[in-house]
Formats: structure tokens, sequence, C-alpha cells
């Protein structure tokens, strides 16, 4: 039998993914998927499928097209010498690529492995157009080697309603980043770990008593984006015991809300901690960053990628040569220890992308085949080409890290007590939802206020009370 195996590729940065901002297109070839991915007959026996890829050589994606053409298919036909491997690119918006996959599983076409945002699992299980790994690869796949090198918190990328629908590619976490020359002035211990909400205020007013212009900055307001929901509201949510989503009930103006927003109104409410304006301006988290590397912020709550793509020494946003000797990075803490989401003292949320198996597959053993031999140890050292970057495999991180510690420490220390953002169709509005609270308490109102206001949209959003949970 031969055997080619279709793939769709969405490779983007994790943590800037917001689930409704489109990608840079890089090249637009818009290949029509109905004539492979699920398998058809050639004659003689033969199954011919092919790889459709949302990536390109030399344009979108670029490194995942080169990863899947010169080590994916080669690699796995050599292992496999009766199964045929072919790649068909293309580059186009996200939002048209999630259309576009939609419209092939919901008429049962399309690819066999397919590559989605992690953010788009539950809204594609809730329509019925993904099914658990298991159901359609078998037994095969709770066998799995890989499994025991991904932490179970990392999994949850790829689950929804407690089953596994996709396996997480690389990923990201947030933690409080924080200036060792602003700590040392202002007489603060570093290492720096705090272990309660408390100890981040005591901390920015201990930084503001030494002349730090902006001692703390937590992403707020609607202008920062899903920055203010990944970087401060779910994290504080997660640190208060509760999750945005959980068990088909949505969080709303519950007490871990009003805690959550409460921080808000400390650091924002006049108390000097925090600067209002910046959450307000058109480019407030590009200005903090830059307000960071030249020394006029104390503590930042940031993803990993602040360490490796805006102050990275040569080559960032906002580039600090003295980077590894000044910027020290430290988990967020629970509202109290041991107060956090599973009885955690320290919290994190992370982001990005899975692959899931098309449950519509005429070949869905040699499909599961595929997918484990792409998250295999050797296959995920290849997709990093050498870069240093976290990936979901613990092995893998041991392996490659070591040249960085900063994203070691995100790898052994923040993922495995890390959250996901729930993947249901309405989340968009429930984060907007969020940063029109968050961006009222800036403005001047208060926790209270705004967690009730909150609970008004919420129930407009989710269909009623009966969808919110405490």
């Amino acid at each position: 039998m031969r055997l080619s195996v279709c793939l769709h590729v969405l490779n983007r940065e994790a943590d800037m993914r917001s689930p409704s901002r489109p990608a840079v297109i890089g090249a637009i070839t818009v290949l029509a998927l109905t004539s492979c991915g699920t398998g058809t007959d050639s004659g003689g026996g033969s199954v011919t499928l092919t790889i459709a890829a949302n990536s390109i050589s030399g344009g979108k994606n670029s490194e995942s097209a080169d990863w899947i053409t010169k080590w994916v298919i080669p690699e796995f036909q050599k292992a496999h010498p009766n199964v045929k491997v072919t790649f068909q690119p293309s580059g186009v918006d996200d939002e048209q690529y999630k259309t576009k996959i939609s419209l092939d599983l919901k008429s049962k076409t399309g690819a066999d492995v397919i590559d989605l945002d992690g953010i788009w699992v539950g809204e594609f299980a809730q329509a019925g157009y993904i099914k658990p790994l298991a159901e359609v690869g078998g037994a095969a796949v709770e066998q799995w080697e890989g499994w025991s090198q991904i932490p179970q918190a990392v999994q949850g990328l790829g689950i929804f309603d407690g089953k596994k629908y996709g396996l997480p590619q690389g990923t990201d976490g947030r933690v409080l980043f924080y200036n060792k020359t602003l700590f040392k002035k202002a007489g603060l211990p570093e290492p720096w770990q705090p272990t309660s909400w408390q100890e981040i205020i005591d901390a920015g007013t201990r930084l503001k008593a030494a002349g730090v212009p902006v001692p703390i900055q937590l992403n707020a307001g609607t202008a920062m984006g899903e920055a203010t929901t990944m970087q401060g509201v779910l994290p504080l949510l997660a640190g208060a015991g509760s999750e945005i989503y959980t068990a088909g009930k949505w969080t709303g103006d519950s007490q871990a809300m009003r805690d959550a927003l409460g921080l808000y109104q400390q650091i924002y409410g006049g108390s000097g901690l925090g600067d209002p304006k910046l959450q307000q301006e058109a480019k407030g988290r590009d200005k903090s960053f830059a307000r960071f590397a030249e020394g006029e912020i104390g503590i930042l709550a940031e993803s990993d990628y602040f360490w490796r793509s805006v102050v990275e020494p040569t080559a960032g946003v906002a580039p600090m040569k003295d980077r590894d000797q000044v910027v020290g990075y430290t988990k967020i803490p629970a509202k109290r220890p041991g107060g956090g989401i599973r009885g955690q003292d320290h919290v994190s949320m992370s982001g990005g992308a899975v692959r899931v198996l098309n449950p519509f597959s005429k070949n869905p053993g040699p499909a599961w085949e595929l997918l484990a031999f792409m998250h295999s140890a050797a296959a995920t050292k290849s997709e990093l080409a050498g870069q240093v970057r976290i990936s979901s495999r613990t092995d893998v991180n041991d392996e490659v890290l070591t040249a960085d510690p900063m994203l070691r420490y995100i790898a052994e220390e923040v993922l495995p007590i890390t959250a996901y953002r729930p993947g249901v169709a309405v989340y968009p509005q429930v984060s907007t939802a969020l940063q029109e609270a968050t961006a009222a308490v800036v403005s001047g109102g208060s926790a209270a206020e705004a967690s009730a206001a909150y609970q008004t949209k919420l129930e407009g959003l989710v269909g009623g009370a009966a969808n919110i949970g405490g």
C-alpha cells in the first residue's frame, strides 16, 4: 500500500497569539483540500493523500514548511517504506485557515493530521469536528511513549472536557520579571520569590519610595488586548483559586473575580504603584517594554516572549545588553500560599498550538503514526532547528535549554503549574469583557462595581446566569 498523509500546519508565536488576531500573510496559495486528507483510492489498492500545510518555504511559516519537506517526509518514509508522504504548501490568514479547516471537517474531508491553535480545540470539539485522539487512533494512542514526557499541565493545551484531542506543540509561560538594579536600590532581596499578592504590593511600595517611576506594570484595559487577559486577569484568577471556565460554566461576579480586580485597584487606584495612562495608550504594551529596558519599571508581568524577543541583548525589540545580569524572573504567587488552582502556591498561563487527527480519515492508524512521529523527541529537536525554544517534551527541553537558564526555568518550574484559556467559541468576547472590567478599575472604578458590570455583560454573552458559576 502506498500512502501519503495530509496535515495542516499552523505555527505561530504562542505568546503573541490572540484568538481573533490574524497573522501576517507571507504568501497566499489557497489549495483545495477536498481532494486530499481523508484518502482516495488511486487504483491498484494504493491510497494517496497529501500534506496540506499553512506554511510555505520562503514565505509564511517557512521554517515549518522546510521541516516538513526536508525532515518529516524523508524520515517518516525511511521508517515506513510502504508509505508515501507528499506536501502541498499554502499560506493564509489565521481566520481564513480556521474557516477552511472548519468547512473541511464539517463536510468530512480535509487533512488527516491538522494543526490547530490550542484556543480552537474546545470549539471544534463542541461542533463535532474533532474527536478524542484515542477514538480516532485507537489503543496505540494511550500507549504512546510521549505522554510520559509531556507534563500533565502542558497536556491540558489539547484537552477539552477531560479528553485528549490533540498533542501540544511548543508552549510558553507567564512570570513576573523584575529589575535587579532597582530592587537593590529599594533594598529588596534578590533572588525574589513572592509568596502572596501582598508581597508584590509591598515590593511595589518599596520601589516607589526608592523613586522608581513605575513600580508595577500589570497589563490592563482594552488597548492591551489579549495581553491584559493572559498576563493579567487569568493568572490572577488562577491565583485566587478559579479558572475562567470550568465544568461548563464561566466565572462571573465571584469572590475570585473581585479579588483579581481588587489587586488591579490596589495598583492603579491612586496608590502610585502603576501607571494608568500607560494602560490606555494605543501602544502601551510596547511602551512598557521600552520603559522596562530603560530602567523605569520595577516589576512586569509577561510571558517568556519578553525574555527571548523583547529584551534579548542583540536582536530584541527593546534590547538590554546587560539582560542576563539585570533582569530577574520569578513565579506568579497565588493570593496566599496554597490559594491557587489545584491548591497551588504559584500559578501561570500558557498558550500554544496542537495537532489533532481528522476523525473522518480513512487511514486513522497511519495518521496516528505520523502524528506521534511528528511529536517524537527526534522530530521535536529537528523542528527546533538549533533554536533555544521551549518544546512540550521534558526530555527535549532538558537537552536544548541548557544554554538559557530562564527558558529552562519556564520548562521546569512554570509549565508544571500552568493553565490554558478555554477553547470555546465565545471566549474572545468574554476576554474583551474582562479587559473592560480592568479598564473600569484603572479609570477609577471599584473592583466590586467592575465585577458586577462584568457579570451583566457575561450573562448576555454566554446565554444567561445558568451558564455562570462562582
